[in-house]
C-alpha cells in the first residue's frame, strides 16, 4: 500500500483528496494535518510514502516543512509533492530547491492525481518537460555563475550526456530517441546518475545539472 499524508489547512480540500485516494486498492490516507508544524509531527510519527503538502499553511509553511523533511536522513524515504493553486505559483521554484519531488495544482484531474502519487513513489518527478524548462529558466534568472562541474567526476561520459538532457527538460522517451537507445536504457542511466549524485529524484537532478554548470542558460531545447 502507498501511504499518503494530506497537509492542507482547508478541510474541504483534505476531504476531497481523502475520498479519492482511499477509494483506490493500492493507496491509503495515513493521516491529515492542517498546518506545517502538525505535518512535520505526523510525518515523523507515521512515516508516509508521500506527503501532499500545501504551500501556504499557518504556523509553518509548506516550504519550511518540506526543507525539514528532506533534510532529515531518517525521513529519506518520504516524498513530498507540493500543492499549489496556480501552475506558475511563485513558490514552485523554491519548492523544488527545498527538495520537493514536484508539484500539483489543486484542481488537477483525479486520474492525474492518482498517477502522480504512484509515479513519485517510483522515483519519478512530477515535472512535465514544459514545466522543467520553466524551472530552468527561473534558475537562470536567479542564479549566479554556476560552479565548476567537479561534482560530476563520478559520472561516465554517457551519464553526463543523459544528465544534460534531463536538465534541458527531456523525458526518458525523448532521451532514448536522441541517443538511439531504448526508453528502459535511458531510465537506467537516469537512475544511476541520481544514485551517484545522491539526488532524491529527477527534479533535484535538474537543479544539480544547472548548479554544476552542465546546463547553462539558453540550452532549453
Amino acid at each position: 500500500m502507498i501511504r499518503v499524508l494530506l497537509a492542507d489547512d482547508q478541510s474541504l480540500v483534505r476531504a476531497g483528496f481523502r475520498a479519492l485516494l482511499d477509494a483506490q486498492p493500492d493507496i491509503e490516507v495515513a493521516g491529515e494535518a492542517a498546518d506545517g508544524e502538525d505535518a512535520l509531527r505526523k510525518v515523523r510519527e507515521l512515516r508516509p510514502d508521500v506527503v501532499l503538502m500545501d504551500i501556504r499553511m499557518p504556523l509553518l509553511d509548506g516550504l519550511a516543512a518540506t526543507r525539514r523533511i528532506t533534510g532529515d536522513d531518517a525521513l529519506a524515504g518520504v516524498k513530498v509533492v507540493m500543492l499549489t493553486t496556480f501552475e506558475l505559483d511563485e513558490y514552485v521554484f523554491e519548492a523544488i530547491r527545498s527538495g520537493a519531488s514536484g508539484f500539483l495544482v489543486k484542481d488537477t484531474e483525479p486520474d492525474e492525481l492518482l498517477r502522480a502519487v504512484r509515479a513519485v513513489v517510483e522515483g519519478d518527478a512530477l515535472l512535465s518537460p514544459g514545466v522543467t524548462r520553466r524551472l530552468i529558466a527561473e534558475f537562470a534568472a536567479r542564479s549566479k555563475e554556476p560552479a565548476a562541474a567537479g561534482t560530476l567526476t563520478e559520472l561516465t561520459e554517457r551519464e553526463r550526456e543523459v544528465m544534460a538532457l534531463v536538465g534541458i527538460g527531456l523525458s526518458n522517451e525523448e532521451i532514448a530517441r536522441r541517443l538511439v537507445v531504448s526508453p528502459l536504457t535511458a531510465k537506467t542511466h537516469v537512475s544511476r546518475t541520481m544514485v551517484k549524485l545522491g539526488a532524491r529524484d529527477r527534479a533535484q537532478l535538474v537543479v544539480l545539472a544547472y548548479e554544476s554548470g552542465l546546463v547553462r542558460p539558453g540550452w532549453l531545447g
